[in-house]
């Protein structure tokens, strides 16, 4: 397979606990959470979250606000894996119907079980944004 980063905060001694899938030399650590948030941010191609807690839902919705607030300019996809946690954990149908977020913000987000699904989608949205130029072109091999 490809390579895989991640990124710690080793707030919980987690810096040595990487899964296997990391590639060792993009293992990082950061002492703050807001350098590490940034950072996976700041060229992030899309956001894939699976069921989680409270820092999952910290930095899930960090991103869903910089997109919201037009932070981050481009709109890179979302994708929730586990329909039925996301939408009992998290009413977003009702955040809209109340005005707090915009209909296209909850549309933004693919809810899904499948991970064809979820990887269809990512490709998608990543030919089309490479399509407009948001994107830079693929690398010839």
């Amino acid at each position: 397979g490809g390579q895989s980063c991640a990124f710690s905060t080793g707030v919980f001694g987690d810096e040595a606990n990487f899964n296997r899938y990391v590639t060792p030399e993009l293992a990082f650590v950061f002492n703050y959470f807001f350098t590490r948030k940034f950072w996976m941010t700041y060229k992030c191609m899309g956001v894939v979250a699976f069921p989680g807690g409270f820092g999952t839902c910290d930095e899930l919705f960090e991103v869903l606000t910089l997109m919201q607030t037009g932070k981050i300019r481009r709109k890179i996809p979302v994708v929730l894996v586990g329909k039925d946690y996301w939408h009992a954990a998290i009413k977003w149908r009702k955040m809209a119907e109340y005005g707090m977020i915009a209909e296209a913000d909850v549309d933004q987000i693919l809810f899904t079980d499948s991970a064809e699904e979820a990887f269809s989608h990512l490709t998608t949205v990543w030919e089309r944004l490479e399509g407009e130029g948001a994107l830079p072109p693929k690398k010839k091999s």
